[in-house]
């Protein structure tokens, strides 16, 4: 699940946080947090450190979210050029 959808499925709509309230909290644009929800950017080291402190967790936290995100891209992506050349 890319970290933008994890970020809202578990963090913002149970906690009944909106993404304007978010962005005003991070002090980031909320095309920014908006992008990031719908999963058309990546959490940056700057964001998981802003996610991190909002939250009271760890950024590493949000940084291993989108490592495993991104290793999943790239199996995938693997898997399609090995499928091509088959």
């Amino acid at each position: 699940m890319h970290p933008g959808r994890f970020l809202q499925s578990r963090f913002l709509v149970p906690l009944g946080i909106s993404q304007i309230e978010l962005a005003t909290a991070l002090g980031v644009s909320r095309r920014r947090v908006n992008e990031l929800l719908r999963g058309h950017r990546g959490i940056t080291a700057d964001t998981a450190l802003r996610l991190g402190f909002y939250f009271g967790m760890d950024p590493h936290f949000w940084l291993g979210l989108q490592m495993t995100w991104d290793l999943h891209l790239a199996a995938v992506e693997r898997q399609t050029e090995a499928s091509d050349r088959a």
